[in-house]
């Protein structure tokens, strides 16, 4: 709790530093192209906010574009971040506490209601935000995305569809009095403006790979949690859940592109893109989530859908037969009362009225039934308190709405995210606009991921249930199924219990020894265009390792064949590489006792992606003492530590130290010295025999040099020159400094030693 205040009092002094929102400058301008391609000048710049309206009905009015944002604020992982004006401050605390503070801070009271937004926050709320809103289990994978992302635009661009009007908003933030200084604020944001839009920006493409799409469910599991929801629904926990299955692909170009490409095909009432800087979210939303002008509010569930027909009359049927169905109707009619009771927490005693119910609304490929609920604000709410009465959308949770949101955690694989959470505005002058975050994609790391889902009832069809998300995932699939990448072998490629398999398709059972811990060996192996070297040397560590750990007989696999059929798959004949053979217990009811896995990859040197002659050593500060250390087990964290604590100092290998602090070796290498014609090998109790190490010390003693090995203190081994380092892929290396302290070098040793080593 003292960390909580703590935070708190950081919070209100960071936000007392702060400008207020002094005006908003308004100008109407004209725009010589469509809407969004003037905003396909700002597509490329992170906190760029898209939102287009894409229909002719009644809520699709506006097109809005915000850009060049002079506040941001994120919350992930219980951590929320603003940033402003270069300024940046990280606390723990609820995102909703200061959301509030920020709409308090920038409260501006020049109310301006013919436009629906004149200057706040835009972006996204996703679905994993009802944690902060109700004690939920968290059982679901994470996508390491924001829970919240939203941006303060230095310069809105709003057109008025209906009286084809354009304005340019630009929030002035206080400077004083000095009248000078805020003229030029306007004038410096307009140059800005006019000068980005001037080109028209082409454009470019945008792909799959090959693989196509992938779901977080297979059929036979997705009817399964159908099923499950039934089951629920006949003990009377539920009325309703809505179910979700996650498709996600390889995605490559640009995401504004395919933005465009989707708004072309099916222009939805609540389009909307987002650039969130390392990643970007592309909606194709027709649903209203909440909507705030003053102290009115609104929302717009959606509930029943049917395809469009392929003729007039065909299409009126199905119009006719979706307005007059019964499941339909009571979902629908449930969803409606939810938001009503939602909506009442907040709202004045007896204001809220279902202002219209059960709506046909068309679309390109569907009709939706809706329903529009209206009701008038408690003077003392405010737009957060809407929010969280209401978040997330009744629409897309189920009936009761906490039960069933604990069954889509309870089914579902993985967090939501983005998908049916919240994206649009809320602004600074008591003005809100969000859509539900249905048929929204996001695009992250070279990969596009989507939901698509629908409500369970008690006669729901399991078939047809998850037919029904194939469907409504159709416009994105089919925009993205088009434009599929060849990859021909391109395609990387692993070895496998005895198969070669994608690389991505590699798999071991959570249940093997392996796994759970550690047990198991592995040897990394450096090949030049074919050529394997010591091979032999590394097969024989990792089969005595087995013998000794398992006393057990190692599998009888000639690797040989594995790394040829390996460098064969991945047409990498001509290429340097770093190989991977890893053998681990896996006992399994079927009789299978062991995993084996081969992996290939291009291996760059550490010295050429470093741009350095040698590498700069730090001591790990936790002694290691464990047998252990004499085998390269699967057991590998205490390294994988050593090496991130290297990092953050900024250093690149960490030395590691026994328990009386002499010298053992690094977090990935072997480590000696040589002083005159001696060589100086620490030497540990436990310490993995290197087989490139045993190699070098061979040449050397060929050369001449007197081969010492002795337990050797960190003070003393640092004293000697030509410090360095070995293994199977970085040949031999050079130490620079070790604790800062630099390490003096003969030239021609270490080069002498790597062109006996990799002799071709």
């Amino acid at each position: 709790m003292n960390g909580l205040k703590k935070n708190s009092r950081e919070k209100n002094k960071w936000l007392k530093s702060l400008p207020f929102l002094k005006e908003v400058y308004q100008e109407k301008i004209e725009i010589d192209r469509p809407f969004e391609q003037i905003a396909a000048s700002f597509a490329q710049d992170r906190g760029t906010v898209l939102l287009l309206s894409g229909s002719s009905l009644d809520c699709s009015r506006y097109h809005i574009l915000a850009v060049r944002p002079w506040l941001e604020m994120v919350s992930k992982k219980k951590i929320v971040s603003l940033r402003c004006r270069g300024k940046t401050i990280n606390i723990q605390q609820d995102p909703f506490s200061v959301l509030q503070a920020l709409l308090d801070r920038f409260k501006i009271n020049d109310a301006c209601f013919d436009l629906p937004v004149h200057s706040g926050l835009f972006g996204y709320f996703s679905y994993d935000l009802k944690n902060w809103i109700e004690k939920l289990p968290r059982t679901c994978r994470e996508t390491y995305l924001p829970e919240l992302c939203l941006y303060a635009p230095s310069i809105i661009l709003i057109q008025d569809k209906k009286t084809d009007l354009t304005r340019l908003c630009i929030p002035v933030l206080s400077h004083g009095t000095d009248l000078k200084m805020t003229t030029g604020i306007i004038q410096h944001n307009k140059d800005y403006f006019f000068d980005r839009i001037k080109k028209n920006v082409k454009t470019k493409p945008f792909s799959i790979n090959g693989s196509g799409f992938k779901s977080s469910l297979s059929k036979p599991e997705y009817i399964t949690c159908v099923n499950k929801i039934i089951d629920y629904l006949r003990a009377g926990d539920i009325y309703q859940a809505n179910l979700s299955q996650r498709f996600e692909a390889g995605f490559s170009g640009d995401a504004y592109s395919w933005f465009l490409d989707l708004f072309e095909r099916n222009p939805a009432s609540f389009f909307s893109y987002i650039h969130a800087g390392d990643h970007k979210i592309v909606s194709t939303s027709p649903e209203r989530f909440i909507k705030q002008t003053g102290r009115t509010v609104e929302t717009r569930p959606i509930k029943g859908t049917i395809a469009r027909g392929k003729t007039k009359e065909q299409d009126h049927e199905n119009g006719v037969k979706l307005t007059q169905s019964i499941k339909d109707d009571a979902e629908l009619t449930m969803i409606v009362d939810l938001m009503r009771n939602d909506i009442s927490r907040v709202t004045r005693h007896g204001s809220v009225i279902v202002k219209e119910h059960k709506r046909l609304e068309s679309y390109e490929n569907v009709f939706h039934l809706v329903s529009i609920v209206q009701g008038e604000l408690e003077e003392d709410k405010t737009s957060v308190d809407l929010l969280k009465a209401t978040f997330p959308g009744g629409s897309i949770t189920g009936c009761p709405k906490i039960r069933s949101m604990e069954i889509i955690d309870e089914l579902e694989p993985v967090n939501r995210h983005v998908y049916t959470g919240s994206i649009g505005y809320i602004s600074f002058h008591d003005t809100m606009d969000l859509s539900i975050a249905i048929r929204t994609a996001a695009i992250v790391n070279n990969t596009v991921f989507f939901s698509v889902g629908g409500g369970i009832v008690s006669d729901s069809d399991p078939q047809k249930e998850f037919q029904e998300t194939l469907d409504k995932g159709k416009t994105l699939m089919e925009s993205l199924s088009g434009m599929v990448k060849k990859e021909g072998g391109d395609k990387a490629k692993a070895w496998v219990d005895g198969k070669i398999v994608d690389h991505d398709q590699a798999r071991v059972s959570a249940t093997s020894s392996g796994f759970q811990y550690g047990a198991g060996l592995f040897e990394t192996i450096r090949v030049d265009k074919g050529t394997i070297f010591r091979l032999e040397d590394h097969v024989l560590r990792m089969n005595k390792a087995w013998e000794s750990l398992f006393d057990d007989t190692p599998p009888d696999i000639t690797w040989e064949d594995v790394i040829f059929s390996l460098i064969k798959e991945n047409n990498f004949e001509d290429k340097l590489l770093a190989v991977k053979l890893l053998i681990s217990k896996d006992e399994q009811p079927s009789g299978k006792k062991v995993f084996l896995a081969g992996f290939a990859r291009l291996y760059t040197h550490r010295l050429e992606m470093l741009n350095k002659k040698g590498l700069d050593l730090i001591t790990y500060p936790y002694p290691r003492q464990t047998p252990l250390a004499d085998y390269k087990t699967l057991n590998y964290l205490y390294y994988e530590q050593a090496g991130r604590f290297a990092m953050h100092h900024h250093a690149d290998e960490a030395i590691i130290l026994n328990p009386d602090f002499t010298v053992s070796e690094t977090n990935t290498a072997s480590i000696f010295a040589i002083k005159d014609n001696t060589v100086m090998v620490p030497e540990s109790d436990h310490v993995l025999d290197g087989v490139t190490l045993k190699t070098v010390l061979t040449i050397l003693s060929n050369k001449g040099y007197d081969i010492q090995k002795e337990s050797i203190p960190k003070e003393m081994f640092c004293l000697y020159p030509n410090i360095m380092l070995t293994n199977a892929l970085m040949g031999a290396v050079k130490v620079l400094t070790i604790d800062g302290e630099r390490i003096e070098h003969r030239k021609e040793i270490c080069s002498m030693i790597n062109g006996q080593l990799f002799k071709i």
